[in-house]
C-alpha cells in the first residue's frame, strides 16, 4: 500500500492494534483473530528488552507480510533510531511508529515513503513533530493526558491529525475520537498476552469486535452531527 491508502485505512478503521511480546510463533494467531474481530491494522513493537529481541520483531513483521500481505495494515512500533527505521521498513513496515520524537526517523521514513507517526506529549513536540514531516502525530500516554487535553490541543492545532496511544479502553475511546483523534493505539486492553500464551485466540476476536463496533458506531454518530451541523 501506498501512504496515502494507509492513512486512509488508519482513519477508516480508527483503531491500531499493538502487538508487543508475542512470539513469531504466535503472530499468525494474532492476526488472523484481530482481522476476524474487524481490526487489520496492526503496530509490531520492537522489542528492546533482549540483544535478539528487535531481530525477533524484523522477522514476525516479515511473516505477516509475506503471509497476509494487505489484508492487514502493518507497522513497526517503538522504532527509536534510524537503523530500527531501515530494518522495519525492509521486513514490510507500511508506517513506523515511536514513542518519542526523533528528527531522523521522521524524516527517513518520509523518505522511504512510509507513515510516520511519532511520539509527543507537548503542544511544542506535537507542532516540531508535523514540520518535520509527521503524518500523524501519537500522544502519548494519553490515559495520564485524557480527551480533554486532545480537545484543547485541537483548538490552537486542528490541521494537526493525533492518534491517542496508552489507557484507552471501550470505555472511554469514543471520548477520545470525539476530542478529534483520527486513530487510536491500543495495547493490553486488545492484545491480552495471557490469551495469546493460552492460544484463547478467540478473547482477542471478541475484544476486537467490541471495539471495532464501537467504532463504526461512533463513525456513523460522527457524520450524522456534520451532516447537521452543515444544514
Amino acid at each position: 500500500m501506498d501512504r496515502e491508502q494507509v492513512l486512509e485505512r488508519m482513519r477508516r478503521e480508527k483503531i491500531i492494534a499493538i502487538v508487543r511480546g508475542v512470539e513469531t510463533a504466535s503472530i499468525g494467531g494474532v492476526a488472523l483473530a484481530l482481522a476476524a474481530g474487524g481490526i487489520t491494522c496492526m503496530e509490531i513493537t520492537v522489542d528492546h528488552r533482549t540483544q535478539d529481541g528487535p531481530e525477533e520483531t524484523y522477522r514476525s513483521i516479515a511473516w505477516l507480510r509475506e503471509r497476509m500481505g494487505e489484508a492487514v495494515c502493518l507497522g513497526a512500533g517503538t522504532v527509536l533510531d534510524e537503523e530500527e527505521t531501515r530494518r522495519a521498513v525492509a521486513a514490510g513496515a507500511d508506517y513506523i511508529i515511536s514513542p518519542n520524537l526523533d528528527e531522523g526517523v521522521i524524516r527517513l521514513t518520509r523518505e522511504l515513503g512510509k507513515v510516520s507517526i511519532p511520539g509527543t506529549f507537548t503542544p511544542s513536540e506535537a507542532v516540531q513533530a508535523y514540520r518535520w514531516g509527521a503524518d500523524i502525530v501519537k500522544l502519548f500516554p494519553a490515559g495520564l493526558l485524557g480527551p480533554d487535553y486532545i480537545k484543547a490541543l485541537k483548538g490552537p492545532l486542528p490541521h494537526i491529525p493525533f492518534c491517542a496511544v496508552g489507557g484507552i479502553t471501550p470505555e472511554n475511546a469514543g471520548d477520545f475520537i470525539r476530542a478529534g483523534c483520527v486513530s487510536l493505539g491500543i495495547g493490553g486492553n486488545l492484545v491480552n498476552l495471557t490469551a495469546v500464551r493460552e492460544k484463547r485466540f478467540g478473547d482477542l476476536t471478541a475484544a476486537a469486535r467490541r471495539f471495532a463496533a464501537g467504532a463504526a458506531d461512533l463513525e456513523i454518530d460522527l457524520i450524522h452531527q456534520d451532516n447537521q451541523d452543515k444544514n
